[in-house]
């Protein structure tokens, strides 16, 4: 292995510090072995070949992320689409960084974390990656939020999107939703009817997102009639597994526990504690935390 102090320029010791600038080297790409814990399970055809076609021109610009093995070979953390691009390409040797993983488990955290802070995977990897950090290793939505460099409020409404059926999720991956459709769709998730019914609407039709909101909104109205006080209040409230969502925000913002009460579109929110120190931690959490929600 021929390291190489330089090579890459400024702008790679800013993302990767001056000791990782000192492992990058052009690596055998037969010495590398795709990462068994790779996030991305979607890898569209067209997209494959036009990177293919842009390396044959250019080469590799970003450097695969990589991890050293004890049989002289490198397990990827980072850049499977590249590296299945360079291979098409018929490339011998990518260039690499070298990152020093300690288990199976930091292997796992650092391949979700890579992958998500360099906008490789699509929204539902996202999700599912958001997922496996939080189930795996315990974190909050906070924690994991932290761990990317994302908002919580942001991984928070990712998140939500696992809440669909598998066909829509199958749409966003292969492009064929918008994540702001998907949003929209998820007021009308508890109704599988009207949801698929919707869904094909905006694939036949074309439909963008604000025409989706308006169709949802004409559904819940009604064609003529006269609408009651009790028949419009039923008909703006929120979707049970919205306000689980809701739900495990406030719990996991206020550690408390908390419950939500819907009556149409009214409601209340009740949060426990359990003594007066703790009442007054929950109270100056309300009051100085900006609201993300």
């Amino acid at each position: 292995m021929s390291v190489k102090k330089t090579g890459l320029g400024q702008g790679v010791g800013l993302l990767f510090g001056r000791e990782e600038v000192e492992k990058y080297f052009e690596c055998d790409i037969e010495k590398i072995i795709p990462n068994k814990h790779q996030p991305r399970s979607y890898f569209e055809e067209e997209g494959l070949a036009e990177l293919t076609l842009s390396i044959e021109e250019h080469g590799v610009i970003q450097p695969l992320v990589v991890t050293t093995q004890q049989d002289g070979f490198y397990q990827l953390i980072a850049g499977e689409r590249r590296l299945r691009a360079s291979q098409r390409a018929g490339l011998k040797k990518v260039p690499v960084i070298i990152r020093t993983v300690d288990n199976e488990d930091s292997l796992l955290e650092l391949a979700l974390i890579e992958n998500i802070q360099r906008k490789d995977l699509n929204v539902i990897e996202e999700a599912e990656a958001y997922n496996k950090l939080i189930e795996k290793f315990s974190y909050t939505q906070e924690q994991a939020a932290q761990r990317v460099g994302k908002k919580r409020s942001t991984v928070t409404n990712i998140l939500r999107l696992l809440q669909l059926p598998s066909y829509i999720k199958n749409d966003l991956e292969q492009g064929n939703l918008t994540e702001g459709h998907a949003r929209v769709l998820l007021r009308i998730v508890d109704n599988p009817a009207e949801l698929q019914d919707l869904r094909n609407q905006i694939i036949h039709k074309n439909l963008s997102v604000r025409q989706t909101e308006n169709s949802i909104r004409k559904k819940k109205g009604t064609s003529g009639a006269p609408v009651t006080a009790n028949q419009g209040t039923q008909s703006i409230e929120i979707p049970s597994s919205y306000c689980t969502s809701l739900t495990n925000q406030l719990t996991n913002a206020l550690h408390s526990k908390v419950s939500i009460a819907q009556n149409g579109s009214r409601g209340k929110i009740e949060i426990d504690y359990y003594s007066l120190d703790d009442l007054e931690r929950v109270i100056n959490l309300i009051v100085s935390t900006p609201t993300t929600l």
